[in-house]
């Protein structure tokens, strides 16, 4: 056989940026990009000594540092087993007395590393970064060839965490060589707090006992200090601490980090490493007289505004294909006006933590799960990995908390639902010994690292132990469901309560706080691909109505391979959530405002025309900002008269803004139009400089009685409802919301017959004009074959196929990808109008198809609406109508489909109408 070599210099570095930016000396080399690749099915490698056998040639080409299940490895197979990695390079240190390392960022999970034929280490874990010493072992100036055996067997031991999505089996993150002087420095961790005060711990390993000078430098050298220590050989401990007079305190508003660099220099030379910290305090605080705490930063409240992030990427699964990349998510939740993110049952990559140092959002890091019985073996597999991540990620100002477990996955003894058990099965298979050992995790952890917020496990089964946050997990859908559960939640949370514990454990006051929300699982058989707008827009609400409670985190930052309730698709693109079309200007960043206006009532009500409805409001402030100033609370009452914007009240008033917490304002008192409407109560909190800090709204469905609507010019109508057809011809064809909407596939018409007036009514019709809301209609698998429920359990949530064309809850939520139709109106057979339908859109504009869902827990077509279409019937036409009084109404789809809504779904109150004068 011949030699496989790669001239792997020619191409491309995937990755070139350095893996660990708050920890880089300047000279070293990335080794990502192509090697030599070979799955080893049958555990022959070893006896065949692939490691030293540079002749064998391996069959495949991967592109490190990509997991070989994803696309952009080039293997793109879910092989689970052993593979192995060679390659050949030359490399030299500028000094020929330094060491060298080779150092890995992640591999999955158990890997050997030879060096030109020798054996120079071992590591297990999946998540954590590590390194090997090949000093004696590199030679200079010649090929050197290295070589990697990895083994994944999803073993039930395993921190696998949440891989289903897609498998990081291998090398998954960067793998580079490091060149250090023989005494150098391992690590430095900082402390800050507040006032100034910089506690470092740096480690050192030491060639040989001496003197050496420690100097550190940083914001541009503004910060400048210098020491000499001495050292015995091998590790040694050096504690310094500075103070910074007037520090700039790092926040999500002011990310600002203190960037610069750390010096050992001695008779060995000097080790420099380019490293940062950030000057902020992460604590819990009592405010007033309040018996609970809030989280607090840099000594204030803050309000979490968070998302679960499954740091899944389509093409490198959860490796991301460049640093841009990594960049833009912190971007993209920013824009969203979110303050901090979850990291879900993983680790994050370094290099993405250090774009949230550097842009500015908070962190909360979960430790891996495994998923068997939580024995000895998983135990110490376990510990040894959450160390390496701690340690790793110490220094990120970013992080304010780990968390340990989620969920009691692996927590449960012999317990075959994951997820869902019932009180007694909870109990008896989260042992009292596992619990005992959660909360020995929790003191490790906090041992480990007592500037941060450390919580046990993240429940979803009310079982905490001990914790210095009290979260739990809630999906439901359905506003006076969702509104019970908070109530009870937050009247059951106080210093005492068993309630959210196990075992005979009783809360603290630690804050409360919601660590996963949402619909996703709150919908029978799941929600599916649907509108999340509606939803989301009442949950902000309710959250801010309660002064316990002091953050969320929203499940989910992006859609994933089978969950589809993120805020962005899962190639980043964006979902409409129609928040403008209530309140000008707003987008969910407003949802997310420090200083907000919480309206306390549905979303949606049934009201009468001319009725008086009393609004209760609120006020909501973790922020300082506005304190002790006058701001405005503008609102006015609006409704659409079928294209007509037509304000019914506005008005405003001042509100002293002062104070933490949730306070009660005037309520208002607004009177509905005397027609049917959409009502919209459009809220605004504005400053002394006229600007808009926060927005909201609700919407009424206004009654009149006999469905009047008002028309400009005058007119009466006719009313059709929109299943009174009297013929169709669609290939497929079905109702939908209670048969307030219809719905026909693909080219097709509905027919109508219309009754006029006759001359003893109206003497004479001189203008006839037709009005109806419509929208495309986008077919799904399950309207062709039917409908097909996903079992909701342990599969679906490790990545099974969701089925989302065949789930009976799914509507695609409006985004950026379109599916138009067209509909023709024709009168007697002549064409009197055309009308392009740019979609089938589903988001919080669907406020009657929202409204009238007769069950919280499953969807029928939520959301969705169409677009306002009116046509004047031409004159000719409209006197041989004015003559004969009857006439056939055909809407006829070209191709694209058509969905007619009416008057107890859309977005407009109406039916079909025929207006005459």
């Amino acid at each position: 056989m011949t030699t496989s070599v790669l001239n792997v210099e020619s191409l491309p570095i995937p990755r070139p940026e350095h893996p660990h930016p708050h920890w880089q000396r300047n000279e070293w080399m990335n080794l990502n990009g192509e090697w030599s690749f070979s799955f080893d099915p049958n555990n022959e490698g070893i006896s065949k000594h692939w490691y030293s056998n540079f002749e064998f040639a391996y069959s495949s080409r991967i592109t490190v540092p990509f997991s070989w299940v994803s696309p952009l490895s080039g293997i793109g197979s879910d092989h689970k087993g052993i593979g192995w990695y060679r390659r050949t390079l030359k490399w030299q240190s500028i000094d020929s007395q330094t060491r060298l390392f080779l150092r890995f960022g992640a591999v999955d999970y158990s890997c050997d590393v030879w060096i030109n034929g020798v054996h120079v280490g071992s590591h297990q874990g999946g998540y954590g970064s590590f390194e090997f010493e090949v000093t004696q072992h590199w030679v200079a100036d010649l090929e050197n060839t290295i070589v990697v055996r990895v083994e994944d067997f999803d073993h039930d031991y395993q921190a696998r965490g949440k891989q289903g999505y897609g498998e990081i089996r291998g090398i998954w993150q960067p793998v580079w060589l490091e060149s250090r002087p023989q005494t150098y420095m391992k690590d430095t961790k900082f402390v800050t707090t507040i006032d100034g005060q910089v506690n470092m711990t740096t480690r050192i390993i030491a060639q040989e006992a001496g003197s050496a000078d420690f100097t550190l430098k940083f914001a541009e050298n503004s910060i400048l200090h210098t020491e000499k220590i001495d050292l015995i050989a091998g590790e040694n401990e050096f504690k310094l601490s500075i103070h910074i007079t007037d520090p700039i305190l790092w926040s999500p508003d002011t990310p600002y980090l203190y960037e610069g660099e750390l010096q050992l220099s001695g008779s060995f030379g000097t080790d420099t490493v380019s490293t940062y910290f950030g000057v902020r305090e992460i604590q819990t605080v009592r405010f007033d007289e309040r018996g609970y705490r809030w989280i607090t930063l840099n000594g204030k409240p803050i309000y979490l505004n968070g998302t679960l992030d499954q740091s899944y990427h389509k093409t490198g699964y959860f490796t991301y294909p460049s640093d841009e990349d990594m960049r833009d998510e912190i971007y993209l939740m920013k824009r969203l006006g979110l303050n901090f993110v979850r990291i879900h049952i993983k680790p994050e990559e370094p290099r993405k933590l250090y774009w949230a140092d550097k842009l500015g959002i908070l962190v909360m890091e979960d430790m891996p799960c495994f998923w068997g019985n939580p024995d000895e073996k998983a135990r110490t597999s376990y510990e040894r990995e959450a160390l390496e991540i701690i340690e790793r990620d110490y220094n990120h100002p970013s992080i304010f908390s780990w968390v340990m477990f989620n969920e009691t996955w692996g927590l449960k003894t012999n317990a075959q639902d994951i997820r869902l058990t019932s009180d007694l099965q909870q109990q008896t298979s989260y042992l009292k010994e596992t619990q005992e050992w959660v909360r020995e995790k929790y003191h490790w952890a906090k041992r480990l690292d007592p500037s941060r917020i450390v919580e046990d496990n993240s429940p979803c089964n009310y079982d905490h132990v001990e914790s210095d946050i009290n979260t739990w997990h809630f999906y439901i859908n359905g506003y006076d469901q969702l509104r019970s559960h908070l109530n009870e939640v937050v009247a059951r949370t106080f210093p005492g309560s068993d309630f959210n514990c196990i075992g005979g454990n009783v809360q603290s006051d630690a804050p409360l706080m919601n660590s996963e929300c949402g619909n996703v699982w709150g919908i029978e058989g799941g929600a599916g691909d649907s509108d999340l707008a509606w939803h989301y827009r009442y949950m902000m609400n309710e959250f801010r109505r309660h002064d316990k409670l002091c953050g969320f985190v929203f499940t989910e930052f992006r859609d994933v391979t089978n969950e589809f309730n993120g805020y962005y698709r899962l190639d980043g693109s964006d979902k409409d959530f129609g928040y403008d079309a209530f309140v000008p200007g707003m987008t969910i960043s407003d949802l997310h405002s420090p200083d907000f206006i919480v309206i306390d009532a549905p979303p949606c009500q049934t009201v009468s025309a001319m009725d008086e409805v009393k609004i209760p409001l609120l006020r909501s402030s973790f922020s300082d900002k506005y304190h002790g100033q006058h701001l405005q609370v503008k609102w006015e009452l609006w409704y659409d008269n079928l294209g007509t914007r037509v304000v019914a009240q506005s008005e405003h008033m001042s509100v002293n803004w002062d104070g933490y917490g949730v306070a009660d304002l005037l309520p208002l008192y607004v009177l509905m139009p005397d027609q049917d409407a959409v009502a919209v109560l459009a809220v605004s909190l504005i400053n002394n400089k006229e600007e808009v800090i926060t927005r909201n709204f609700i919407t009424f469905d206004v009654r009149s009685g006999n469905q009047s609507v008002r028309f400009e010019g005058g007119g009466d109508c006719i009313n059709i409802p929109v299943d009174a057809y009297k013929e169709h011809n669609f290939e497929q064809q079905w109702e939908a919301i209670q048969c307030a909407k219809i719905n026909g596939a693909g080219q097709g018409h509905y027919a109508y017959d219309v009754t006029l007036p006759d001359g003893m009514e109206k003497k004479m019709i001189g203008e006839i004009e037709i009005m109806f809301e419509a929208g495309a209609k986008r077919v799904l698998a399950r309207n062709l074959e039917g409908a097909k429920q996903n079992e909701m359990g342990l599969d679906l949530m490790h990545g099974a196929d969701a089925r989302v064309e065949y789930n009976p809850n799914t509507y695609y939520m409006t985004d950026e990808e379109r599916h138009p139709s067209r509909v023709n109106v024709l009168v007697e057979g002549k064409q009197i109008g055309s009308f392009y339908l740019p979609d089938d859109p589903a988001d919080s504009r669907g406020v009657l198809s929202w409204h009238y869902q007769p069950l919280a827990n499953k969807l029928d077509e939520a959301g969705s609406y169409g677009y306002l279409c009116k046509v004047s019937v031409p004159g000719q036409l409209a006197a041989k109508l004015d003559r004969n009084r009857s006439f056939r109404l055909e809407l006829k789809a070209e191709g694209g489909g058509l969905a007619l809504y009416g008057r107890n779904a859309g977005r407009y109150p109406i039916d079909l109408l025929i207006r005459y004068r």
